[in-house]
């Protein structure tokens, strides 16, 4: 009986492997890819982290978290929830750098900072789409609520500045679904992650410069895209020299356009 039992457990065995391996590759991951956190591993200090997504996979959907890895080039965004009192003195330290960035915004900071919302623009600068709400995106399982996050953005964008906005887009706090990735692709944009970033965002914790430091400089790399807020004050204050060190490392800042351009 216990012989015939086993034999039993191995043919079923069998049968659910053949199964599971006829199955197409992207099927067996689908419950992982209806919601992802995105997440870096940092292997050594100066090399590119790896991403819980790859490059490749992401560019297919017009996705990047990552420039060319073999050219020291850097790119600078911020979130923009809000205006914390921050935003005048990091424009100020930019264009004293004459560095380009992109602000991800939120439909908070467009109404109630119309005014900085024109000077970053004049500036030279990118601002990009970071939803009305900032919601979790990865339950916007239809192109009808996920567009209901984007394009009402891209209106009050136009009131407030009479142009277009460009198309990127940033999924709040890197909460996204492959399926995102692909409605966003579907409506023009390109989807911005990072490769490089830090806590920064807690109003009443801010980091000291030190430790912000500590936490950037030896993670640098070539291709970064880095990721701040503009609601940290310790931001606010480290710029300047931040810029400064990542020069003196011998990078150049570039933008969005460059990096995504085909």
């Amino acid at each position: 009986m216990y012989i015939t039992i086993y034999k039993k457990h191995i043919i079923m065995g069998l049968i659910v492997l053949i199964i599971i391996f006829s199955l197409p590759f992207g099927y067996l991951f689908a419950s992982k890819s209806s919601k992802t956190n995105w997440g870096l591993s940092f292997s050594k200090n100066g090399e590119p982290p790896t991403g819980n997504a790859t490059s490749e996979f992401l560019k297919q959907y017009n996705s990047y978290y990552i420039g060319n890895t073999n050219e020291k080039k850097v790119y600078l965004t911020f979130d923009a929830g809000y205006e914390a009192g921050y935003t005048p003195k990091i424009l100020e330290t930019l264009k004293k750098h004459n560095v380009k960035a992109t602000f991800f915004v939120v439909s908070n900071f467009l109404k109630t900072s119309p005014d900085l919302v024109n000077q970053i623009i004049a500036d030279g600068h990118i601002i990009g789409n970071h939803t009305m709400t900032h919601p979790n995106m990865s339950k916007m399982s239809t192109m009808e609520d996920f567009k209901k996050e984007i394009e009402p953005m891209e209106q009050l964008y136009k009131d407030i500045t009479g142009q277009d906005m460009q198309k990127f887009y940033r999924p709040p706090q890197g909460v996204y679904s492959e399926a995102n990735l692909k409605m966003a692709n579907e409506l023009g944009y390109k989807t911005i992650f990072w490769s490089l970033a830090y806590v920064d965002w807690y109003k009443n914790k801010q980091p000291s410069k030190e430790e912000a430091f500590n936490k950037l400089l030896p993670r640098l790399h070539n291709g970064a895209i880095i990721l701040l807020h503009n609601t940290s004050k310790t931001n606010s204050e480290i710029l300047d020299e931040l810029i400064t060190k990542i020069k003196e490392q011998g990078y150049e800042f570039s933008t969005l356009d460059e990096l995504t351009k085909e």
